[in-house]
């Protein structure tokens, strides 16, 4: 049996269809599972050693550039690539038309979310099969629930990411215990306030535990420089690979970070994590584990220093 899975992105959906492919090993041991994804997240799913091959889509590095021949190129051979072998089953879990087209185009049974269940009712036209997953669960149970619902698997299995850290030398990292500090987000309304960080920060120092903040662009660069020189011994991380971040991220002693794809892969990792929400419910979407997986805050309410250390003790002491 061979069967295709696509989640294309974002980085937290992505860890979040994670537990689908510990699911269907543990169903059908000899089966080949590969995933279409993203090319930004494509070091994810290779994380899992259940995944056989990965095939990367650049849907949005295409958009950007409609207008070139070579995108076209890139296009027709991604469409060849899908199509070089038959699957037995094609699952869409994300529910949206750009998986669904990228379904529809692989060869085989193509299964999906309904219309009224999907986050865009018109991909259910491209599935032969569609199933009615309750909307209000965890991204996480929606994603194992559809796995089930397509191919009759029980729905109380032992939840499994399946994955593991990288072993990688991070030599700037230094050999005492850390905590890593995800200040950045996509939105500016996601963000804590830096002197929260701070005092978090400071309060890391004290129990021997240095902070490290990783950051992808210039501006969360600044912020990450800003807070690592406010605080005794911090650590301004360099720029990170995916796969880096994921070794960074799986020996820390734990993790505190704002609604971002980072905190899903620690708590995936097994990682003690602490997810800061301050514009979003995390009730659909938040940091999912079956470790020390805490999300504080909410839509307007986000948490105090004092709260996030509060339950930081929990773990650490």
């Amino acid at each position: 049996m061979r069967l295709l899975l696509v989640k294309t992105s974002s980085l937290g959906d992505v860890v979040h269809n994670l537990p689908v492919v510990s699911d269907l090993r543990r169903a059908f041991p000899d089966a080949t599972i590969d995933w279409c994804v993203e090319e930004a997240f494509a070091d994810i799913p290779r994380l899992h050693p259940e995944v056989a091959d990965v095939i990367p889509v650049a849907i949005r590095r295409w958009r950007r550039k409609l207008l070139h021949t070579a995108t076209w190129h890139e296009i027709c051979d991604f469409r060849n690539q899908l199509r070089t072998r038959h699957y037995d089953a094609i699952l869409d879990t994300q529910g949206l038309v750009k998986s669904a087209l990228i379904t529809w185009q692989a060869r085989g049974e193509h299964f999906g979310y309904a219309a009224e269940v999907a986050r865009e009712p018109l991909a259910a036209r491209a599935y032969d099969r569609t199933f009615v997953i309750p909307p209000n669960a965890h991204a996480v149970e929606r994603n194992r629930w559809l796995a089930a619902a397509a191919f009759d698997l029980p729905v109380d299995s032992p939840l499994s990411y399946g994955i593991v850290a990288p072993e990688l030398e991070l030599p700037w990292l230094g050999t005492g215990r850390y905590a890593v500090m995800l200040t950045a987000t996509s939105r500016a309304d996601k963000l804590w306030p830096e002197a929260d960080w701070i005092v978090v920060g400071k309060a890391f120092t004290e129990r021997g535990i240095v902070p490290v903040f990783p950051s992808g662009n210039p501006v969360e660069r600044e912020r990450a420089e800003r807070l690592a020189a406010a605080i005794p011994g911090a650590i301004a991380a360099p720029r990170l690979s995916l796969n880096e971040l994921a070794a960074l991220l799986g020996h820390a002693q734990l993790t505190l970070g704002v609604d971002t794809g980072l905190v899903h892969l620690s708590a995936a990792l097994g990682t003690p994590t602490i997810a800061i929400y301050t514009a979003t419910d995390p009730a659909l979407t938040g940091a999912f584990g079956p470790g020390f997986v805490r999300n504080l805050g909410n839509r307007l309410a986000p948490p105090s220093a004092t709260q996030v250390l509060a339950v930081a003790e929990q773990e650490l002491r």
